[in-house]
């Protein structure tokens, strides 16, 4: 696939480093009476991101669920190239729903005039998902084939072609608390850790340290995937600092959650964690370990269907001046998930990080939405086996518009849930791992450091997003997507896209020499020039190696 190279006395290839000067732009406000005074601002970054691109290896907690098995067919699905047949005809393996395997950004206009895109995974040296070693945990301790039957998710044919490389993958036993997660789900638990929380914490460090040393690889991702857990009481002197919290572990004090167990043992192996559930997994004592050992964690919960049209249609409507007044969304899926989250314990979890993925745009209008003024938001989940994980969801916005007008839109949405939520996986395994390889220091700075513990950088994934302390929360579906586009265009020394498209706002000439119309001559001192090369020009670069 095309890959990018910038040709700029900015930016300096060497074997072992893409290093690049960059300017970032910001204003900094304050407030006078019922003035906003801006002044812009320019500070001067230097980014140095590793070219070697580690072999990764990930383990997943719910490793046999819906999600894991369904991922871990994709990946050798699309490993293998492999085809199938289905009623509608011939398919073939694809990451399509992964932002960086299957979406594209645009690195310049060519000389034509013309926008040139190139794959996401095209910016920098990014895992392949393809060679991905995987492992993990589940309560159930059926093979990856059998689970994958169970999940109901994959086409038959499919299924047939990947029994013979799944079922020898066998989940390591987890940890099952059932007081977490709902009562319906004992029958699975056939496959659990005993002893206590201690021995299971050490437990789960030594199988990493197993994985790492049996699978060969430089380095290990772990991904939270497995149910939806009950909200963890945050109780003073319990799990509000590590030291209460590692106290707590050693007490065997019940509110520590399975997954805050997996949190901890992951941090104290210096492991890269993510939570792709609701649940308060991250209490303040494993913020502060995070902190303290400077290990990246991200989540909370899979962006991926209701909710993501959900973050695009509000933004649209408070962007374009009409006030949600009513936002009722109900949803009814088949698969385990549905069926857990039938507890009103476990629905909690869900409800309130589906319900506050709007907070942030309707507190970015004041003309619309008066203090502490939010519309009525109601979420509705229910448990219907026979869908299975193809989940329903209906949605309705009611909005006030110009002179007492209301406007209301309906919509549903039928999405396979799985298939949705598995690239979400791939893209929060492969953008976390990038991140550990990305350095930067900040002009005056001698040092060079990494990006704050919590990976703020990945809400474009996650419905309830984790960020660090004091840092605004960004819900806004194409504002989370440009951070992550523009912090890797920065790692390249390329500008944010801005969408002014300046040069194409001149007066119009045309040309003797093209049909093609284009603006007067400009200057382009400062504008790095685009190479669509596999590797560096001579002129700044130390090394012949390619991206």
């Amino acid at each position: 696939m095309d890959s990018v190279v910038v040709d700029s006395p900015n930016v300096k290839y060497t074997e072992k480093f893409i290093e690049a000067e960059y300017e970032y732009t910001n204003s900094k406000v304050r407030r006078e009476n019922v003035r906003i005074i801006a002044q812009p601002t320019t500070t001067h970054y230097t980014f140095r991101t590793e070219r070697r691109v580690p072999k990764l290896g990930v383990m997943l907690v719910g490793w046999g669920g819906n999600n894991g098995t369904t991922v871990t067919a994709a990946i050798l699905a699309n490993k293998l190239g492999l085809k199938w047949m289905t009623k509608e005809g011939e398919r073939k393996a694809n990451y399509f729903g992964s932002i960086t395997q299957a979406s594209t950004v645009c690195v310049g206009n060519n000389e034509f005039g013309e926008e040139e895109y190139i794959p996401m995974s095209g910016l920098l040296p990014l895992v392949n998902p393809n060679d991905i070693v995987l492992d993990g945990w589940d309560i159930s301790g059926l093979n990856l084939a059998d689970s994958m039957s169970r999940a109901k998710v994959l086409d038959y044919n499919l299924q047939e072609q990947l029994q013979p490389h799944l079922k020898d993958l066998k989940p390591r036993p987890s940890i099952y608390f059932p007081d977490f997660i709902a009562a319906n789900q004992s029958d699975r638990a056939d496959n659990v850790l005993e002893g206590t929380k201690s021995q299971m914490v050490d437990q789960i460090r030594k199988d990493i340290r197993d994985f790492k040393e049996s699978s060969g690889v430089d380095k290990v991702i772990i991904l939270w995937t497995a149910n939806t857990e009950r909200f963890s009481n945050v109780i003073t002197g319990l799990n509000d600092t590590w030291d209460h919290l590692s106290n707590a572990i050693r007490a065997e004090e019940s509110e520590i959650s399975p997954s805050t167990l997996f949190a901890v043992a992951s941090i104290l192996e210096g492991v890269t964690y993510i939570n792709g559930s609701p649940q308060n997994t991250f209490v303040p004592g494993v913020l502060e370990l995070a902190e303290k050992r400077k290990v990246f964690i991200a989540g909370d919960d899979f962006k991926s269907g209701q909710t993501k049209i959900k973050s695009v249609l509000v933004d649209f409507l408070v962007s374009a001046g009409i006030k949600p007044v009513s936002i009722v969304s109900y949803n009814h899926l088949g698969n385990n998930d549905g069926k857990n989250l039938s507890a009103p314990q476990t629905f909690r979890s869900k409800e309130i990080s589906k319900s506050n993925v709007v907070d942030d745009m309707v507190a970015s209008n004041k003309i619309l939405f008066e203090k502490d003024e939010k519309p009525d938001h109601c979420v509705v989940i229910k448990y219907v086996p026979y869908v299975g994980d193809s989940k329903r969801a209906m949605d309705e916005y009611t909005s006030e518009i110009m002179m007492g007008g209301t406007n209301t839109i309906v919509l549903h949405n039928t999405c396979e849930d799985s298939l949705l939520a598995s690239p979400l996986i791939i893209d929060l395994i492969v953008l976390a791992e990038i991140c550990e390889r990305i350095q930067f220091k900040v002009e005056g700075d001698e040092d060079f450091q990494r990006f704050n513990s919590v990976l703020s950088i990945l809400s474009f994934l996650c419905k309830a997003p984790l960020v660090p302390r004091g840092t605004p929360v960004v819900n806004a579906l194409f504002r989370q997507r440009a951070c992550i586009e523009n912090v890797l265009r920065a790692c390249i020394g390329l500008a944010p896209v801005n969408h002014m498209m300046l040069e194409h706002k001149h007066e119009i000439i045309t040309s003797s020499s093209t049909t093609n119309h284009i603006g007067k001559k400009r200057t382009r001192d400062g504008s790095p020039k685009i190479s669509m090369d596999a590797s560096p020009t001579s002129s700044n670069s130390s090394s012949d190696v390619d991206m």
